[in-house]
């Protein structure tokens, strides 16, 4: 036996339909040049110019990413996404528009959280994970106890997490987990604090699609300072 951790199963399909030559030739050329360093880093040395890291997990095809990215050219947007062809179709957004502050880690989200200091990191979005909605795959959803101990380590006090899904009981799900977690707190008010995409939310063609079982479910939580 050795120490070393056992390697993360990531579920879900890795890759899908061929890869179009143009994207495949970025996975080749760009993607090498924006995936974070294999060990411990710390965000913020990947570009000095940033005041701060957001970390997007899952981003699907890059959509939300690349338009962040924009809209907050003072702010490192980080994305991990183990789908290929996500992969693929966000490199092809971040070079069309001449993107310089995104990395890609593809590959698991639990690996790059690993990797990531206490408290280096400002946002967090999880938007429309994969939803497993049968009972008997349910274990395999991203929101679990260990990975909300986690991104409660890794957000710095204040910070801010988006969680969103169009599946109403993995809705319920992670409120009930976040919510068990003395490091976050969630200040909806009103229905409609969660009803209606936030003013600075992005949709993606995946959300348009509307594959769940109710309409988006949007959960902005804070993490919470420690008590001194």
């Amino acid at each position: 036996m050795t120490d070393s951790a056992p390697a993360l199963r990531s579920f879900g399909r890795l890759k899908g339909r061929p890869i179009k030559p143009r994207q495949a030739a970025l996975m080749q050329t760009l993607l090498p040049r924006l995936r974070p360093p294999a060990g411990a880093f710390r965000p913020l040395d990947l570009a000095p110019a940033a005041h701060e890291a957001w970390l997007e997990i899952g981003f699907g095809g890059g959509e939300h990413m690349a338009e962040q990215a924009a809209r907050h050219p003072d702010v490192l947007l980080l994305g991990a996404e183990p789908f290929q062809n996500g992969v693929a179709s966000a490199l092809r957004h971040v070079d069309e528009r001449g993107l310089g502050n995104v990395r890609i880690h593809d590959g698991d989200a639990r690996d790059l959280l690993a990797r990531l200091p206490d408290a280096s990191l400002a946002r967090v979005f999880i938007l429309f994970p994969d939803p497993w909605p049968k009972a008997r795959h349910n274990k395999r959803r991203l929101v679990q106890p260990e990975t909300v101990a986690e991104l409660a380590r890794v957000l710095k006090p204040g910070g801010l997490l988006r969680f969103a899904t169009d599946w109403g009981d993995y809705a319920d799900e992670a409120l009930g987990r976040f919510l068990a977690s003395p490091h976050f707190d969630w200040p909806a008010e009103c229905a409609g604090d969660w009803r209606a995409p936030p003013a600075d939310h992005v949709a993606t063609r995946y959300e348009e699609k509307r594959l769940g079982d109710v309409p988006p479910v949007f959960l902005d939580f804070v993490r919470i300072a420690e008590p001194v």
